[in-house]
């Protein structure tokens, strides 16, 4: 042990303490020091030290032999990781991916589009917190495998695939089509706040009528009378179309605004390669805002009752 950086009072305690002959310390005294015989551990204490109990094997032991202890083998190699679970789940893919790397593939863009589990449905799945970047992993081993051919693609690589798609495939869906019926009309519908319209659209010289009134009788601000038929503007289409409309529920703003959406639809309808002007023009997405309900111990949604000292 080196002691030399210390202080000469506990360089000589120290040397004491370690040294088991007699060391003379300063002014004359000299300290006797016995050494501390050592203790070694028995088999027996060894035995008796073991946490697991012992495991009795009666298939392959027999009476009047000697036990022998045993432990329980993890199955997994990664069962003492903190992520067990996800760590088989990407060393199967890659697995997977080794062994059927030299199929063929089919062009980019041309494969299957498949919607993947989400991180949270995952992470709900497998009960482990795992990081996206992780996760991005195993979907961009899924997206590799998912470029293998239809016509060749192996079972087990399909089974592997079918443990990481969603429930539904929004990819699947099919798009519904408004109907026009034999009269030339199409119905649209459309909602804003508490307010809900239906318009009929038809081929025409650009009358509108809104509950059986004129545009004008029906909305006496002038912004709401442009927002009834702002999709017709929009697109330039306000002399080509008649409006026969029906809004009920809110206000008059709630009302023009569901027409707006109402009539946006219908007009679809006629017209589908209008979709991208109507949807940079807003009315083909619905306007999910509402009025905040007021919260009790205060004067409105928000606002606060004045402070008063006294």
């Amino acid at each position: 042990m080196k002691v030399s950086w210390l202080p000469n009072t506990l360089r000589e305690t120290l040397q004491c303490a370690y040294s088991p002959r007699p060391i003379a310390l300063s002014r004359r005294r000299v300290l006797h020091v016995r050494p501390r015989p050592r203790q070694f551990t028995t088999a027996s204490q060894l035995q008796n030290s073991i946490a697991a109990p012992k495991i009795k094997f009666p298939n392959r032991m027999e009476e009047g032999k000697e036990q022998f202890y045993g432990r329980v083998v993890p199955a997994s190699p990664s069962y003492f990781s903190a992520q067990p679970l996800f760590s088989d789940n990407l060393l199967a893919l890659e697995a997977l991916l080794r062994k059927y790397s030299t199929l063929p593939t089919v062009a980019p863009g041309q494969q299957p589009r498949v919607a993947w589990r989400s991180l949270s449905e995952y992470r709900d799945t497998i009960g482990e917190v795992v990081k996206a970047s992780k996760y991005h992993k195993i979907v961009a081993i899924l997206s590799r495998l998912n470029h293998i051919h239809p016509s060749l693609m192996p079972t087990e690589v399909e089974d592997a695939l079918n443990l990481y798609k969603r429930d539904i495939n929004p990819y699947e869906n099919v798009k519904k089509v408004t109907p026009i019926d034999k009269r030339g009309r199409a119905l649209g519908v459309g909602r804003r706040k508490a307010s809900s319209a239906r318009a009929w659209l038809v081929e025409g010289t650009g009358e509108v009528l809104v509950n059986g009134k004129s545009l004008v009788e029906a909305f006496g601000r002038v912004h709401d009378r442009e927002s009834a038929i702002w999709a017709l503007k929009a697109t330039n289409r306000v002399d080509k179309y008649n409006v026969w409309a029906l809004a009920t529920g809110g206000g008059t703003t709630g009302q023009a605004e569901a027409l707006t959406l109402a009539v946006g639809k219908a007009l679809l309808a006629h017209e589908p390669d209008l979709k991208p002007a109507l949807r940079r023009a807003g009315c083909v997405t619905r306007d999910p805002r509402r009025v905040e309900r007021k919260k009790p111990g205060k004067v409105g949604a928000r606002k606060m009752p004045a402070w008063v000292k006294r």
